[in-house]
């Protein structure tokens, strides 16, 4: 399959969409443009970068999000400057793209709405040919239960269908995250592309975090707000058990809980990583909702553990060994634990690829459903290689 990226710092938002699709049309030789994908900084009006962008690719579908920062092989983009796009050429795969609103009044409703429109979209392929599929999902990073929305994809997808994606981001502003779709900018809404393969497809993620409690009990939650663990404010039971480790002080003056979480246990004894944003009033706030009556452990990581999962991740996502290209996505508090070092990620990325083009965003959060229904994951490393 043919591909190319291209990427843009300039201020005005038509021409830094236009120059990117240029160059990554560029890097896609002559076949017709199958997909197009689009990371962006808030900054821009998204409106007319979208224009830009398919004043080049034209009618090719659009799928992307805004993100916080994002890469290629060849390249780091620092959250709020610019924009990214990849251009996929068919070759052994058909894409369908659909999108749905209302994440926050009906997220499983949502979810379950552009799985089935996104599959209906590829259009009639003979199943022999294309018995294997996979499902990218963006959605609004802010606009509700990120777990709903996964949850109802999975009723259409079911469980030999892989789900792989991430929650839009806003450059760290955590005001308003946004999703693209042709040329729509939305909120509130989720976009999916179903994968139609001639082979399985692999989902890889991991994140390197370890625990340094024993197990304890979410006794009182409500939506994104835990209020207790164990019987006991939430926000002084975590921190009590953070202290005992150590107060980390990270390098650019961040506040030390970055380097702490918590995670929601697993059946098998894994973790799905959860950050937490201690308050003042004795509650935590968490990008994804921690159940009550769920078991959690505090988690810590440093810089040589998140980065120690990069090349087995990637290994994972690159079976056959003449992929085109690999989608990465990565969280936030990945970056913000990394600072300077994340130009230390992206080339180990780029590495552990080997020759196959590479395109990745942070984000608030990430998706890697490959077994059950659950699949949300926070602090996370997750890629998927075509």
């Amino acid at each position: 399959m043919r591909s190319g990226t291209g990427s843009s710092h300039l201020d005005a938002a038509s021409e830094a969409g236009r120059a990117a699709a240029l160059a990554a049309t560029a890097g896609a030789g002559d076949e017709p443009t199958a997909l197009v994908l689009v990371y962006a900084s808030v900054r821009y009006d998204l409106v007319e970068l979208l224009a830009g962008v398919r004043s080049v690719t034209g009618s090719a579908p659009v799928a992307g999000f805004t993100s916080c920062g994002h890469f290629t092989e060849e390249s780091h983009t620092e959250p709020g400057t610019g924009v990214v796009v990849l251009v996929l050429a068919g070759g052994e795969y058909r894409f369908g793209v659909a999108s749905a609103v209302g994440m926050g009044a009906d997220p499983e409703g949502v979810g379950s709405a552009l799985a089935r429109e996104a599959k209906a979209a590829v259009g009639p392929v003979d199943g022999d040919d294309y018995p294997y599929a996979a499902m990218l999902l963006f959605t609004d990073g802010l606009g509700g239960d990120q777990q709903a929305v996964l949850s109802g994809v999975y009723r259409v997808c079911g469980a030999a269908v892989p789900v792989v994606g991430g929650a839009a981001a806003d450059d760290r502003l955590m005001t308003r995250t946004h999703v693209f779709h042709d040329d729509q900018v939305l909120t509130d809404a989720a976009v999916g592309v179903w994968i139609s393969s001639q082979r399985p497809l692999t989902v890889s993620s991991a994140h390197g975090w370890i625990p340094v409690s024993l197990p304890l009990l979410i006794t009182r939650s409500e939506g994104l707000t835990v209020h207790e663990i164990g019987g006991r404010p939430a926000g002084e039971v975590f921190q009590e058990l953070a202290s005992k480790v150590g107060q980390k002080t990270l390098p650019d003056g961040r506040d030390w809980h970055s380097s702490f979480a918590l995670g929601l246990l697993e059946p098998d004894g894994s973790h799905l990583i959860r950050g937490v944003f201690p308050t003042s009033d004795g509650t935590i706030h968490t990008f994804t909702p921690l159940p009550a009556y769920s078991a959690v452990q505090v988690m810590t990581a440093d810089l040589d553990r998140i980065l120690s999962v990069v090349d087995p991740v990637v290994e994972a996502s690159l079976p056959y060994g003449d992929e085109s290209v690999l989608l990465a996505f990565d969280c936030l508090a990945r970056l913000d634990m990394m600072g300077p070092a994340c130009a230390d990620e992206v080339a180990a990325i780029a590495k552990a690829a080997g020759g196959t083009r590479c395109f990745g965003s942070y984000t608030y959060g990430e998706f890697a459903r490959v077994r059950g229904i659950g699949g949300v994951h926070n602090a996370t490393l997750t890629t998927l290689a075509l």
